[in-house]
């Protein structure tokens, strides 16, 4: 939950799934986590972290809207 406060504080815009309840969700983080159940696993753009930290979710971020 780090993860989340750090974002928070960004002001981007964040989208939650629950892989635990949404079947879809779990096989995009198992297909990106090497078939493990890794969270957070994060989305930007084409790129995807497993369990980056708010500066590389940061830095990805910025890189794609520059």
């Amino acid at each position: 939950m780090a993860l989340e406060r750090q974002l928070a504080e960004s002001d981007l815009a964040i989208q939650f799934r629950n892989i635990w309840e949404d079947p879809e969700a779990a096989e995009f983080v198992r297909t990106h986590a090497h078939g493990n159940e890794v969270v957070p696993t994060i989305q930007v753009g084409e790129t995807v972290m497993v369990n980056p930290t708010a500066g590389d979710v940061l830095s990805v971020f910025n890189k794609s809207v520059n």
